[in-house]
């Protein structure tokens, strides 16, 4: 079952290096501005996003499998309808490099089969909060 206790989000939070799937190079837009205030508050922020080839003054992935550094928690800006394979994407690397421990959906995306996927794989697992909002309100 997806995390929604505070205890269970904190330690969330406690990670501290977060791949951004669909991070955006646009300020204004949520995809953005959430990854720039993690980072301002001490997250490594890794931007995927294969369609930009640097967001934050760092070198944006084309996928979660590009990315060269390890990854405690995997942030999704993505479509619901998308999540499914991102998760796969997230249990592979999990499987082939033992780094990502969580997964994070952001406010209005949701799986819960994938959710229950990424349990299976033990993963641990949130949907459909934010990740600033719930940072502001139980760490900062």
């Amino acid at each position: 079952m997806p995390i929604t206790d505070d205890e269970g989000l904190r330690r969330l939070l406690e990670h501290d290096t977060v791949a951004v799937v669909g991070c955006s190079s646009t300020p204004g837009k949520d995809a953005h501005d959430i990854p720039a205030y993690l980072r301002d508050h001490g997250y490594d922020v890794i931007p995927v996003n294969p369609y930009a080839d640097e967001i934050f003054g760092r070198e944006a992935y084309d996928s979660l499998a590009d990315v060269e550094e390890e990854v405690d928690l995997v942030d999704v800006f993505r479509p619901s309808e998308e999540v499914a394979g991102i998760v796969d994407d997230v249990v592979a690397r999990k499987e082939e490099r033992g780094d990502v421990k969580a997964v994070w959906l952001q406010l209005g995306i949701t799986d819960d089969e994938a959710a229950a996927r990424a349990e299976s794989a033990g993963l641990e697992i949130t949907q459909d909060r934010c990740m600033k909002v719930e940072h502001g309100r139980l760490v900062a």
